[in-house]
C-alpha cells in the first residue's frame, strides 16, 4: 500500500517538475493559440446544445470510437468502411449546417474583432427585442388579438421562414401589431425572429402530435407546442378568444403569464445573465424569498 502510495506521489513530484521546466519555453503566441481554441471550442459547444445538433455529435463520437477501436482489433474491413464514412461525413457536415455556418460567417463579417468577443451589445440589442414583444403582447392580449411568435435560437428555422413572407426588418411594438391585425393577410400565420430582427411573417409551423394536451388549445397553441418539439425555439403565443399569454418550449407550454412573468421567461431563455456569486448566505436566501415573494404576487 506504501509501495503504491509513493509510487502516486512520485509520478505527481516528476509531472510537476516537468512543467514547471516546460513553463519558461511557453510563448506569447502559445498562450494566444491556446485561448484562440478554447474559444472556437467553447462556440461549437454552444451550438452543439441542441438536440438534434446533440443528437449528430453523438453520432460522430460513436463513429470515431468505433473506428479506433476496429483499427486497434485488426479490422481491416470495417475499419475502411468506417474511414469512409468520415470521410463523406465531413463534406455531408458542411452541407447541413450550412445555415448555421453562413450565419456565423455574417456575424464575423458585420463586427469588429472586439464586439466579437464582446457580448454587451447583443445583451443591449435582445433586452430591447425582449422588451418590444412584451409591450406588443400586453396590448394585443387586451384586444384579444391572435398572437404566434418564434425565437429562433441555434437550431435553423430556414425550412419554415420559407413558407412565409420575408420581412427582415426591426423589431417594434408597432409592427408586430400590425402583422397580427386582425384584417391583415399575415394574421393567421407566425413570425420569426431571428438575430434581433423580424425575419419572416406569415409562416406556417408543424402542429404537435401530442394527444394529452388540453382540448380547449386551438390551432395557435398546437403549431407552437409543434414548432418547440422540432426545434429550440422560444415560441410566444396569444389566444384569440381569451387573451390569455403563453409561452412554448421544448414542447412544453407555460399559460396564463403576466407581462412581467412573459419579460422574465423571456429574458432567462434568450439572453441568460450570470448570477452575481455571494458568500453570504443570509444575502442569498433574502434574494430567493424576494424572488419567491414576486412569482406568488404575480400568480
Amino acid at each position: 500500500m506504501r509501495n503504491e502510495r509513493s509510487f502516486v506521489m512520485e509520478a505527481i513530484i516528476n509531472f510537476f517538475k516537468e512543467f514547471a521546466a516546460l513553463v519558461p519555453t511557453i510563448r506569447i503566441m502559445d498562450i494566444v493559440d491556446i485561448l484562440v481554441v478554447a474559444f472556437v471550442i467553447y462556440k461549437i459547444i454552444l451550438m452543439l446544445q441542441t438536440t438534434s445538433s446533440a443528437r449528430i455529435a453523438k453520432s460522430i463520437v460513436i463513429i470515431l470510437l468505433l473506428t479506433a477501436l476496429t483499427s486497434v482489433l485488426h479490422m481491416y474491413l470495417m475499419n475502411y468502411l468506417l474511414d469512409k464514412i468520415l470521410e463523406i461525413g465531413l463534406l455531408a457536415l458542411v452541407i447541413m449546417f450550412q445555415p448555421e455556418l453562413r450565419r456565423i460567417l455574417e456575424k464575423l463579417g458585420s463586427k469588429s474583432f472586439r464586439e466579437i468577443l464582446s457580448t454587451k451589445q447583443e445583451q443591449r440589442n435582445i433586452d430591447y427585442v425582449i422588451s418590444e414583444t412584451v409591450k406588443a403582447c400586453e396590448i394585443m392580449s387586451r384586444e384579444r388579438t391572435g398572437v404566434l411568435i418564434v425565437f429562433e435560437r441555434t437550431s435553423s428555422l430556414e425550412d419554415y421562414q420559407k413558407t412565409g413572407i420575408v420581412i427582415d426588418a426591426r423589431v417594434s411594438s408597432e409592427l408586430l401589431r400590425n402583422i397580427f391585425f386582425t384584417k391583415a393577410s399575415l394574421h393567421d400565420g407566425a413570425v420569426i425572429i431571428r438575430n434581433e430582427r423580424i425575419a419572416a411573417a406569415g409562416c406556417v409551423l408543424p402542429l404537435t402530435e401530442n394527444r394529452n394536451i388540453s382540448s380547449d388549445l386551438g390551432t395557435r397553441h398546437r403549431a407552437g407546442i409543434g414548432m418547440s418539439e422540432v426545434s429550440d425555439a422560444v415560441v410566444v403565443i396569444v389566444s384569440e378568444e381569451t387573451g390569455t399569454i403563453s409561452v412554448a418550449i421544448s414542447g412544453m407550454l407555460k399559460r396564463h403569464l403576466a407581462p412581467q412573468t412573459l419579460e422574465k421567461l423571456l429574458l432567462n431563455e434568450l439572453a441568460p445573465k450570470e448570477e452575481t456569486k455571494t458568500r453570504n448566505p443570509l444575502k442569498l436566501l433574502r434574494k430567493q424569498r424576494k424572488e419567491k415573494d414576486d412569482s406568488d404576487a404575480e400568480t
